[in-house]
C-alpha cells in the first residue's frame, strides 16, 4: 500500500470519525489517491468510504463478465464503461447485465469484443438512455446490424468502427439518420464503405467536427461531399489511394472551419493539392504529409508561409528535404511544437540547425533514420529548443555521449528520447540521467549499454514507465537489480534477447508492482523459478513474452495461472511445457485473450484439444502451426471461431516429441 492509503487505514481505525464525514467528501478523497489498491483498502476497512466510492464513482473497467451485473448496481453513477478488455462478453452476458436498469452511462468503450453483436448493442442501448460515445472498433465481426442498433442512440456524439469489415454504407446510412447529433466519426478500415455513404453522412451529420476516413475505397467525390460541412475540424484520410488533387481542391471549395488535415500515405496527392487546401485555410494547425509527397515544389513552400501563425504540428515522414527547405520551413512556421521528419533523405546538421533556429517551441521532434545527422544536430537542437520533451534518433548512429551531454544539459523537460540502434554507451546514459522528468527510454540494439549505464538511469530517473533494452547484451542480473531499486513506476520493459539474465535477475523484478509489459524473448537462462518470481510480484501483469525461452516448463506455467491472474496476452512459442501445464494455465486465467503457442512439441494432440476446450469462449486470438489445422476435430476449431476468435496458422512443420 502507499504512503495515502497507508495514512488513511491507519486513521480509520475502524471507522470512527470517518463515518461523520460527507459522502462528498469523502468522495474527493477517493478522487485524490491515485493507486487502485489504496481505493480497494479504504473500502476495505470503511463503510463510510465503501458508500461513497458506490455514489461518486465515475468508471469502470471491467475484466471479467461474470461480477459485472453487481458491479454495475453497486455504482449508479457510472459515467464510463470499459467492456475492450472483459474476456468471454458476448451477447447474452451484456444484455443480462443492464437488464431493467437505467444507466447514466454516457461512454463505453467495446473495442475488440468481437463476442457482441447486434443482440447485446440493442440492449445496451436501451440501458442507457444519456449514451454518447461508443468505441466499436476492432470488432472484425460488426456490420450493418451492429451500427443498425447504435443508431437507436439519438443522442450520439461519438462513433468508432475502425476496422468493422461488415460495416457497408446500409449501416453507414442507419448511424446517419439515426443520430443526427454526431460530432466524432471514425470509419477506418471500413473497406465496405463508398462515396454513396460519405455523401449521406454529409447530408444528415451536420454537427460532424471530426472525420476519419482512413484506407476506405472512395475517391474525390467523397471530399466534395465533405465539404459541406461547415463545423468539421479535423480529417483523416491516410491511404486513401483514389483521392488526388482534385479531391483537395474540392474540399477547399467547402467549409474554412479545418484545424487538421492527414493525407498521409496518398499515394496521388502531390505539392499542388496541398497548396489548394492550404490556400485560405488560415485556422490549419495540424498537417500530416507523410510517405505522400515525391517532391516539394514551391507552391507548396509559399501556402505554408502563410500558416506561420496559426501551423503547430507538421509531419512530412519520407520525403526527400535539402537545407534550404528545412530553412523555409523554419521561416515560415516558427510555431511549431512537432516536426516529423522520420525517414527523410536529406536531412543533415546544417538543415536542423536552420529549423530549430526559428522553431524554439519546439516539444516533439522526431529524426528516426536520419543517417547524416551526428552531435552538431544535437548542439543546434540543444541550444534552441530548450522545452523539448519528446526526441526521436533512432538509427542516427553518427551521435554520441557528447552530443547527448548538450541535450541533458539543456533541456531538464525531456521526457521521451529513442536512441534506438544508436551505439550509445554507458557515458551517454551517465548525462541523460541529468533528466529527471524522463519517462520513455529506449535502447535497443546498443549493445555498449551495461550494468554501469543502468544504474546511472536508475539512480535518478524514477518517473520512468518504459525502458527498451531489445539486444543490450552486457545486461545482466545486476543492472536489473538497480533498476527495480530506482525505478518502481516502470509499466513496459522489453529484455528480449538481454542473454545473461537469469532466474536471479527475475527475482528482483518482482518487486516492480506497476509493471503490466514485459518481453523476456530468447532469455535461455530463465526457468520457471524467475516466472514464479514474475507472476508473484507483479499483480498488474498484462502481456508476456517468453518466446525461446527454452527453459520455462510447467512450472512457471502453474505460477501464472495462480497470480496473474490479470494477464490478457501471453506467447510461449518453443516453450518446454506440456499439455498438463498448459491446459491448467488457459484454465485458470480469466483475462487472457491473446496466445501465442507455436513449436510446443511436449504437447500432444489431446493437450492442445483440452486446452483450448478450457478456454473456448475467452480466446481472441490464437497463433498455432498450421499441421495442427488437420488434426485437432474439426468442431473444436468452428466452436473457436463461433466465438469470435481468430486464428493465426504458422506454415511450419509440426513437430512432436512423446514423453
Amino acid at each position: 500500500m502507499s504512503r495515502e492509503g497507508q495514512k488513511l487505514d491507519h486513521g480509520d481505525a475502524g471507522g470512527v470519525g470517518i463515518g461523520v464525514l460527507s459522502l462528498d467528501l469523502l468522495g474527493q478523497v477517493i478522487d485524490r489517491l491515485r493507486e487502485p489498491r489504496d481505493r480497494k483498502a479504504c473500502r476495505l476497512v470503511s463503510r463510510a468510504f465503501e458508500r461513497a466510492e458506490a455514489a461518486h464513482r465515475r468508471a469502470l473497467r471491467a475484466l471479467r463478465r461474470e461480477p459485472l451485473p453487481r458491479l454495475l448496481r453497486a455504482f449508479p453513477a457510472l459515467e464510463r464503461l470499459d467492456l475492450s478488455a472483459c474476456a468471454s462478453l458476448d451477447d447474452a452476458s451484456l444484455a443480462a447485465a443492464v437488464a431493467g436498469a437505467d444507466l447514466a452511462i454516457r461512454r463505453v468503450c467495446l473495442a475488440r469484443a468481437s463476442g457482441v453483436g447486434w443482440r447485446g448493442l440493442e440492449a445496451l442501448v436501451a440501458a442507457c438512455p444519456r449514451l454518447e460515445a461508443v468505441d466499436l472498433s476492432h470488432c472484425v465481426g460488426a456490420g450493418d446490424r451492429e451500427a443498425a442498433a447504435l443508431a437507436a442512440a439519438a443522442g450520439l456524439r461519438e462513433l468508432r468502427l475502425d476496422k468493422c469489415l461488415g460495416v457497408t454504407d446500409m449501416g453507414l446510412a442507419k448511424v446517419a439518420v439515426g443520430c443526427p447529433r454526431l460530432e466524432k466519426l471514425s470509419l477506418k478500415w471500413c473497406r465496405e464503405i463508398s462515396d454513396i455513404g460519405v455523401d449521406l453522412l454529409a447530408k444528415k451529420c451536420r454537427e460532424l467536427r471530426s472525420l476519419n476516413i482512413s484506407y476506405l475505397k472512395v475517391d474525390n467525390g467523397s471530399l466534395k461531399s465533405i465539404s459541406s460541412l461547415e463545423k468539421l475540424e479535423e480529417l483523416a484520410m491516410v491511404g486513401c489511394s483514389c483521392i488526388d488533387d482534385e479531391g483537395l481542391e474540392l474540399l477547399s471549395k467547402g467549409s474554412t472551419s479545418l484545424q487538421s488535415v492527414d493525407v498521409s500515405r496518398c499515394d496521388h496527392v502531390t505539392s499542388k493539392g496541398l497548396a489548394s487546401l492550404i490556400d485560405g485555410r488560415s485556422f490549419l494547425q495540424k498537417l500530416y504529409a507523410a510517405d505522400c509527397l515525391h517532391e516539394i515544389e514551391q507552391c507548396f513552400m509559399s501556402k505554408l508561409a502563410t500558416l506561420k501563425e496559426t501551423l503547430t504540428v507538421l509531419k512530412l515522414d519520407g520525403l526527400e528535404v535539402s537545407d534550404s527547405f528545412l530553412l523555409a520551413i523554419g521561416e515560415g512556421c516558427n510555431n511549431l511544437v512537432e516536426i516529423g521528419l522520420s525517414k527523410c533523405s536529406g536531412v543533415t546538421d546544417g538543415g536542423i540547425s536552420s529549423l530549430v533556429a526559428q522553431c524554439s517551441y519546439l516539444r516533439t521532434i522526431d529524426l528516426t533514420c536520419c543517417s547524416l545527422l551526428t552531435n552538431n544536430a544535437l548542439d543546434s537542437i540543444a541550444a534552441n529548443c530548450k522545452m523539448v520533451e519528446c526526441l526521436r534518433l533512432e538509427s542516427c548512429s553518427l551521435i554520441s555521449e557528447k552530443g547527448l551531454q548538450q541535450i541533458a544539459t539543456c533541456c531538464p523537460s525531456l521526457k521521451e528520447i529513442d536512441l534506438t540502434d544508436c551505439g550509445v554507451n554507458d557515458a551517454a546514459l551517465h548525462h541523460l540521467a541529468k533528466c529527471s522528468e524522463l519517462r520513455i527510454l529506449k535502447l535497443g540494439l546498443c549493445s555498449s549499454v551495461s550494468d554501469k549505464g543502468l544504474a546511472f538511469i536508475s539512480a535518478n530517473c524514477g518517473k520512468l514507465i518504459e525502458l527498451d533494452l531489445y539486444r543490450c547484451s552486457s545486461i545482466t542480473d545486476d543492472g536489473l537489480a538497480a533498476l527495480a531499486n530506482g525505478c518502481k513506476k516502470i509499466k513496459l520493459l522489453n529484455l528480449c534477447y538481454c542473454n545473461k539474465i537469469t532466474d536471479g535477475g527475475l527475482s528482483h523484478l518482482g518487486s516492480l508492482e506497476e509493471l503490466t509489459n514485459l518481453e523476456l524473448r530468447c532469455l535461455v537462462r530463465i526457468t520457471g523459478i524467475g516466472i514464479s518470481s514474475i507472476a508473484i510480484g507483479c499483480k498488474n501483469l498484462i502481456e508476456l513474452d517468453l518466446k525461446r525461452c527454452y527453459s520455462v516448463d510447467d512450472a512457471g506455467l502453474w505460477a501464472l495461472a495462480r497470480y496473474a491472474l490479470n494477464l490478457r496476452q501471453l506467447t510461449i512459442s518453443y516453450c518446454q511445457v506440456t499439455g498438463l501445464g498448459l491446459c491448467h494455465l488457459l484454465s485458470s486465467l480469466r483475462c487472457l485473450q491473446d496466445i501465442k503457442m507455436v513449436h510446443l512439441s511436449w504437447v500432444s494432440i489431446e493437450g492442445f484439444e483440452m486446452a483450448l476446450r478450457a478456454a473456448c469462449g475467452r480466446l481472441k486470438k490464437l497463433k498455432m502451426l498450421s499441421g495442427l489445422k488437420t488434426v485437432l476435430s474439426p468442431e473444436l476449431l468452428q466452436l473457436l471461431q463461433a466465438c469470435g476468435c481468430r486464428i493465426r496458422w504458422v506454415n511450419k512443420p509440426l513437430v512432436y516429441k512423446d514423453s
